[in-house]
């Protein structure tokens, strides 16, 4: 498809995911404020309590678009939160995850994600502290039987669409349950970011044509090809983020790496096999708070692509803090995924895999 044609693109896309990718600014504002005002009875006071609520350890349990957003969180905040933060995509909960002292946020954006509600039955049992995020369904409704806070969004569309309500909504119950000590500095950090998101997307829209349209034409550079993303710090969850989008929205095969782990292992498989190789594309991520080793390590990987003759690209992030860096490379990222899945000629919502996979499990039960 003609990806200046952007009229064109509503016969593939007829749920608007293009409008979900629009809205993605609006959405993580709106979840922000709306965490305002959730409820957070049942915590203990952290005035006289260190770490702040009691809490040694926090638990984020979530599959899919729900665990991004708890992935975004735990990098942005690892600098300044004063307790670990693990982010856990399975049935059941891990030993150590037990008592009060252990915090449990389920994040489900249908509220019936089924390793969620396991994970959250668990900690039932173990008596953790526990908290619900979800826009209803099965969650929600063991949450309220239980007494326990959950906070409620509204989004009708697909899980990955919903990713500013997956990460605003925790962000905002970390700063009110005084997991992060400088809330005014992340209140300034969230106007800011969306800012820094607005003003990109100015480039980004459906109706730029390519030659001023950066999203469209590294979309045009990836078509055929399989997608390797590689970041650092807080990018490396922005980069699975991208690996999820190519695969969801534009049905394509993509992977992601991790620096500087992949600088121990995966640079040495640049070899073979040689015909494949070729039709692979690295894109790198970089952003102006990176490690400044990684930064350089980021360099000399690419420089490493580029010597056996591989396709790379790079992204690099705009605004002036961590939480802008994350937003704005994955909104661009969004927006490559869908006019990869333009060029393609692929229903950007439709996943009709992942439901024939839900479907299948669902009939063992």
């Amino acid at each position: 498809m003609d990806l200046d044609d952007f009229i064109a693109f509503k016969q593939l896309d007829p749920q608007n995911m293009l409008g979900e990718i629009d809205n993605l600014p609006a959405q993580l504002e709106k979840a922000w404020e709306l965490g305002q005002t959730q409820p957070c009875e049942g915590f203990p006071s952290g005035d006289d309590v260190n770490p702040p609520q009691g809490f040694s350890r926090i638990l984020i349990a979530g599959m899919g678009g729900s665990a991004i957003g708890a992935d975004l969180l735990a990098a942005y905040i690892a600098p300044t939160c004063p307790v670990p933060v693990i982010v856990h995509r399975d049935y059941g909960l891990p030993a150590w995850a037990h008592g009060p002292e252990t915090l449990v946020i389920a994040s489900s954006h249908s509220g019936n994600t089924e390793e969620t509600l396991d994970a959250f039955n668990a900690a039932l049992q173990n008596k953790c502290q526990l908290m619900a995020v979800a826009t209803g369904g099965k969650l929600a409704e063991r949450a309220a039987q239980a007494n326990i806070p959950r906070w409620e969004f509204e989004h009708r569309g697909q899980p990955r669409a919903a990713v500013g309500f997956s990460f605003g909504l925790l962000l905002a119950a970390f700063t009110r349950l005084g997991l992060i000590p400088d809330p005014v500095k992340v209140t300034n950090e969230v106007v800011t970011t969306i800012a820094a998101m607005k003003k990109q997307q100015e480039t980004l829209r459906a109706d730029i044509p390519v030659a001023h349209n950066p999203a469209k034409r590294m979309a045009g550079q990836l078509v055929g090809r399989w997608v390797n993303v590689y970041a650092s710090g807080c990018l490396t969850p922005v980069a699975r983020r991208w690996k999820g989008q190519v695969n969801e929205i534009a049905k394509a095969g993509a992977g992601f790496e991790v620096l500087p782990e992949a600088d121990h292992n995966a640079l040495t498989g640049l070899l073979n096999p040689e015909d494949v190789l070729p039709r692979m594309t690295t894109v790198f991520l970089r952003a102006p708070s990176d490690h400044p080793r990684n930064s350089l390590r980021l360099d000399l990987t690419r420089q490493e692509f580029m010597v056996e003759g591989l396709t790379t690209e790079i992204y690099e992030a705009q605004g002036e803090s961590p939480l802008a860096h994350i937003w704005t490379t994955l909104h661009f990222g969004d927006y490559t995924a869908y006019y990869l899945a333009m060029a393609y000629g692929a229903n950007p919502t439709e996943v009709e895999a992942l439901e024939n996979f839900k479907a299948a499990m669902k009939a063992t039960r």
